[in-house]
Formats: structure tokens, sequence, C-alpha cells
């Protein structure tokens, strides 16, 4: 079972999201209304994804990803948000949030951003990836040399896709994608998509 915490600070809402991920099969670990909260537990509770509302009386949710980030390199985060503007999903993405999805997502549309993010996988409400990602830009001159097609895969890692995506866009095998994406982990020194989809948003990799 997947290990999700729940961090909102309405709690209607907040047990009405736990509600959903049990129904669904996963094992929430925790549930917190208060930021600080979730950065202190969550080494106890070990949870796989956290599901983060932006807005929390304490600490802004970007400061919460960072807490979390901190505490444990291999968590993914997951925000869940009524907040649509462009530089708060940056913000959350840059901080090391996988995925930015808004509250007014389908029960079964969150469910599905859950399981992506627990397998790693960049999830984007129809609408913001473009809104945040704006005109696709190649790496500047003296950077890390990529290849045209690890550049094309990176690309729409940073938009979200999954490797089955990127390989039937592009008429590649999924194995094929996996070894492009692992090619540009090595040259960028980077270690997961997380890491490589912030490094795609601070470098203008644009779709």
């Amino acid at each position: 079972m997947i290990r999700v915490m729940v961090v909102d600070d309405h709690p209607m809402w907040r047990d009405g999201v736990a509600r959903d991920l049990a129904a669904a099969g996963y094992d929430v670990v925790a549930t917190c209304g208060e930021g600080r909260q979730a950065v202190r537990i969550a080494p106890a509770v070990r949870p796989q994804v956290a599901v983060l509302d932006l807005q929390l009386p304490d600490l802004s949710g970007v400061d919460v990803v960072r807490g979390l980030v901190a505490a444990d390199p291999e968590i993914r985060i997951l925000m869940l948000s009524a907040v649509d503007e462009r530089q708060a999903v940056l913000d959350a993405v840059k901080a090391g949030a996988l995925g930015y999805l808004l509250k007014s997502a389908h029960t079964e549309e969150f469910l599905a951003a859950v399981r992506a993010t627990a397998a790693g996988e960049a999830v984007f409400s129809p609408g913001l990836a473009a809104l945040i990602l704006g005109e696709y830009r190649q790496i500047p001159a003296g950077g890390p040399q990529l290849t045209d097609r690890e550049t094309e895969v990176l690309r729409f890692v940073a938009k979200g896709l999954s490797y089955r995506q990127i390989a039937e866009r592009l008429v590649l095998s999924h194995r094929t994608v996996q070894n492009h994406v692992q090619n540009t982990l090595t040259k960028l020194q980077l270690h997961n998509r997380v890491e490589l989809v912030r490094y795609a948003i601070e470098n203008d990799l644009y779709d």
C-alpha cells in the first residue's frame, strides 16, 4: 500500500480527501492542519506521497514543500489547491513539488493524480502546464550538451507526460524513452524526475 499524508487546514476537506484515498486502497498515515506539524511528523510516519494545500495558517505550502523534501528527498508531493496563479504553481514546483492539481478536480482525476505522483510522474491540472511552461526554449549555450532527442524528451517530461505517453508521441519504445531520461539525468547530475522537472522549468524549457 502506498503511504499518503494529507495536509490541509480545512477539516471537512481534509477528512474527505483522506476518506477517498482510504477507499481507493491507500494507507493514509497522517492528516495535518498545519505545515509545521506536517514537517515535524513526516519523518516518523514516512509518507511516500504528500497531498498538500498551498495556503496553510502557519507556513506557506511552498515552505512546507521545502521542509518535507529536506527531511526526505524521495518524498513525492502533489499540491492540491484552489490557487491557480502561475507564480504560485511555479514556486511550488521549484521547491520540489512533483505535481499541482486544482481542488475543482473530480475524485477520479485526483486519485489518478496520486497514483501518477506515487509512480514519479509529474501531474498538472489541464491548463496549468501551459500556464507555467510558456514558450519552449532550448537549453542555453554553454549548458550540458543534450542531444536533440534528449531535449525533446525533456520537453515532454516537463509537461508532465508519462514515459509511455512520450513513447507514443515520439514513436519510440518505452525502454528508449527511459534510456533518454537516464542519460539526461546523468548529464545534468540530477537524481529523479522531480529534479528533472524543476531543472526544465528553471531553465525555461517551456512548451
